[in-house]
């Protein structure tokens, strides 16, 4: 059985982002019965889908787990709701920066992360790591990508979504004004954990009403 647990390539002028080097620090690891297989994504609009679509069809996983940086927050940031909404402040690594568009036409405007998120967030705190919920992954390509993951596995009973991650201490080292951060080895258990609660047969998913998307 496998886990796909995907991060982000750097981003932004940055020469690392975390969830990258989460993922590959957990690559290959037995998490409860099954391994992690990591995926590295490229932040381009275009080419994240796509490799995404691949690591879906190669691991065929029994959980997916995608992460991404997100600067400024102090925790493990779990998502609760992908939108239908590309707005990108910033080009991607493509140089492209589509406004105010889909993610895909025609699909529902938002769908729910089908992870135990409150089971998560809870056993991350008794362990010890800063963790919460969160309502917005954005609008760039970490949103995307929730939003392309859920699209694809609504209905399949495979359990996935997002976490987003804090910088790193030497991206906020050299970030002006400084930003929060936390430790690799802190977020790589983290994450652990995190993958151990959602692979528990017994944590409740979602509310009744939240598994499928919203209109």
């Amino acid at each position: 059985m496998n886990i796909l647990l995907t991060g982000f390539e750097p981003f932004g002028g940055e020469c690392v982002n975390p969830s990258w080097e989460v993922a590959r620090a957990l690559h290959g690891q037995r998490v409860a019965s099954a391994i992690v297989q990591a995926c590295r994504l490229p932040v381009s609009f275009d080419g994240a889908p796509r490799v995404l679509g691949r690591a879906l069809a190669e691991f065929r996983p029994a959980l997916v787990v995608a992460l991404g940086q997100a600067s400024g927050r102090s925790e493990i940031s779990i998502e609760r709701i992908a939108v239908n909404l590309v707005d990108a402040r910033i080009p991607d690594n493509a140089g492209e920066r589509p406004l105010d568009v889909p993610v895909l036409a025609g699909a529902p405007a938002g769908y729910f992360s089908t992870l135990p998120v409150k089971a998560m967030r809870d056993a991350l705190r008794a362990a010890g790591h800063p963790a919460g919920l969160s309502l917005s992954a954005g609008a760039f390509v970490c949103n995307q990508v929730f939003f392309e993951l859920q699209h694809r596995l609504a209905g399949q009973g495979v359990r996935s979504g997002f976490i987003h991650l804090p910088a790193l201490p030497e991206q906020a080292a050299r970030a002006q004004p400084s930003v929060p951060s936390m430790g690799l080895a802190a977020q790589v258990d983290a994450i652990r954990l995190a993958l151990a609660v959602a692979l528990a047969p017994d944590t409740v998913a979602v509310a009744p009403d939240e598994g499928a998307p919203t209109s």
